[in-house]
């Protein structure tokens, strides 16, 4: 109840009167302070993000819904409204467009996920056909389709002859971060399948794959995501960086099973929970980067 009552009193009364005392003994507004103090990054755009959205100024509030063509104008109306000299401040606007690219970048990227999400594989689409038989020639070069429903898929973790079941949940995106990981990181993805195809210790490669789109997808939605898009895109946010994002938890999850030696593929959920668990650790480090220690191979 103390918490609550004291959280209030200072949202509500505190917090603008100690702006208001700083900006008179530095000269500087809240974003000028926070725009010089902090270095490009999560710490930066994030403390920006919470000035914006706990003003009072529907202007300032306003900057978190604009879109990417009108920033450069939300930015000069931000400086008009605080009363920036651009003279005495010549690097706020251009710190202050980046964090805005970051915020609401991050809102376009959810969108631009949700749309493939909800894109439904349809075998009569000869591009979504396509990207499935890519997927099987990036793993299995060697080694031909008998035809186009067949237990092969189960060679690189489907449940089922036809694929397109399993991507009911995920919808397009799952299958794209799939050919993503394949294409860009070919001799890993085949690493990753074989570790998955072990005998005693393997696990569905594509199924597994689908289920750690869901996480990303998760992590997105609820915004857990922002600290690591902050620090590893200086800019909007796109859907190649978000792919990115799940090339490595393809890649850490195979690495984090294969360490942790689980007894039975049944545990399986106990040890993703586990490894996503981890993964909202490292989210909390504001210094965060959750990047392939490898580089692609283009």
């Amino acid at each position: 109840m103390f918490g609550y009552f004291w959280t209030y009193l200072y949202t509500s009364v505190l917090r603008y009167w100690l702006k208001w005392f700083i900006r008179q003994a530095t000269g500087k507004c809240e974003l000028q302070r926070i725009c010089s103090g902090y270095k490009a990054g999560a710490t930066r755009t994030t403390k920006a993000e919470y000035s914006l959205r706990s003003s009072k100024n529907k202007v300032l509030r306003g900057a978190l819904k604009t879109n990417k063509e009108n920033l450069e104008h939300c930015v000069n109306q931000i400086t008009k409204e605080k009363n920036v000299k651009p003279q005495k401040d010549p690097l706020f606007k251009e710190s202050l467009h980046i964090c805005l690219l970051q915020i609401t970048g991050n809102g376009s990227l959810y969108t631009s996920v949700e749309d493939l999400r909800k894109e439904v594989f349809d075998p009569e689409n000869q591009e979504h056909e396509a990207m499935l038989l890519k997927l099987w020639d990036l793993l299995m070069p060697a080694v031909k389709l008998d035809s186009r429903i067949t237990k092969q898929w189960g060679d690189i973790g489907f449940q089922g002859d036809d694929p397109k079941t399993d991507f009911r949940g995920m919808g397009m995106l799952g299958l794209i971060n799939l050919v993503f990981f394949s294409e860009n990181y070919t001799a890993e993805a085949r690493q990753v399948l074989s570790h998955a195809n072990h005998p005693k210790q393997g696990y569905s490669y594509a199924i597994v794959g689908i289920n750690l789109t869901e996480m990303a997808y998760s992590l997105l939605k609820s915004g857990a995501l922002k600290p690591h898009f902050y620090n590893t895109v200086p800019g909007t946010p796109e859907l190649r960086h978000f792919h990115q994002l799940y090339c490595y938890l393809a890649y850490e999850f195979d690495k984090f099973w294969v360490a942790e030696e689980p007894e039975s593929i049944m545990l399986f959920n106990q040890y993703r929970e586990k490894f996503h668990h981890i993964v909202k650790t490292h989210l909390q480090d504001p210094d965060v980067t959750l990047a392939m220690t490898v580089g692609p191979k283009n």
